[in-house]
């Protein structure tokens, strides 16, 4: 297995050490035209530093794991997986976008598996058996410290400088919540994917000024009977938005598809 990474900030950067702990070998970092220097000069010199898709690819990567947000995925994905690689996603949010997942499912029927990882939560090995099971209602809350909103549309919900008592900055849909909050909702599209799709999943995230890491909680019920998950996780130190354990559970889902013993 030959290891490429889309993106070089802060979640690629926790994932490379991450996989050179697990002793996995990176061959490849795909950046944005005009970055490749840069990046270049901060790794091995056996990592091929890439500006374009092709390129990239050339470098023979088998797996590739995208952690450069919505706009790479849409760039580039569909390219991965009809050249036959396997592409393990962190932006899966973008695919509240119906049309780029039709284009992402199409591709994959090039060779290449379309890799969901369960990103900062638990439970949705869980939550995918009970909708095969019969799902009636799923539903995500979000807590996360005033400062992980900033830059985004809860800014025009609140005063987050000034909160003193939690407040919902979002209610609706799984679809609604991804697309409206790329960098802190991928957690909604996959819990969406695994239960029971984006327009039927409710969402609800809070800026709550009382907690200091990232608060996600699912709650199901169905068939199967009824279901709790509550992960308080830190943020990843580099990037608030970004729960620590995000780029764990990718280096988990990428060293999983060369595994013998998968749990």
């Amino acid at each position: 297995m030959k290891i490429g990474i889309v993106g070089h900030g802060a979640m690629a950067g926790a994932l490379r050490g991450v996989l050179a702990q697990e002793g996995a070998a990176l061959g490849a970092v795909l950046v944005r035209p005009g970055g490749a220097e840069r990046v270049r000069a901060a790794l091995p010199a056996d990592v091929t530093v890439a500006e374009t898709l092709g390129d990239f690819l050339a470098s023979g990567v088998t797996v590739v794991a995208e952690c450069a947000g919505h706009g790479a995925l849409q760039a580039h994905g569909p390219g991965i997986l009809a050249a036959g690689r396997d592409l393990v996603v962190a932006a899966v949010g973008a695919l509240a976008d119906p049309g780029l997942e039709t284009r992402l499912r199409a591709a994959a029927a090039g060779g290449g598996r379309l890799v969901i990882p369960a990103g900062a939560v638990g439970g949705l090995d869980a939550l995918a058996a009970a909708r095969r099971a019969g799902l009636s209602s799923v539903s995500y809350a979000s807590r996360k410290p005033p400062a992980a909103w900033l830059g985004t549309p809860a800014e025009r919900v609140a005063d987050l400088s000034a909160l003193t008592a939690a407040a919902a900055v979002f209610t609706g849909t799984a679809r609604e919540a991804a697309l409206a909050f790329p960098q802190n909702a991928n957690v909604v599209a996959a819990i969406a994917l695994a239960g029971l799709g984006f327009d039927e999943t409710q969402v609800t995230l809070m800026a709550d000024p009382a907690v200091t890491g990232n608060r996600h909680t699912i709650e199901a019920e169905g068939a199967f009977g009824r279901m709790s998950v509550t992960m308080e996780g830190r943020p990843l130190p580099d990037n608030p938005k970004t729960s620590m354990l995000a780029p764990y559970s990718l280096a988990r889902a990428v060293l999983n598809l060369d595994a013998r013993v998968v749990v």
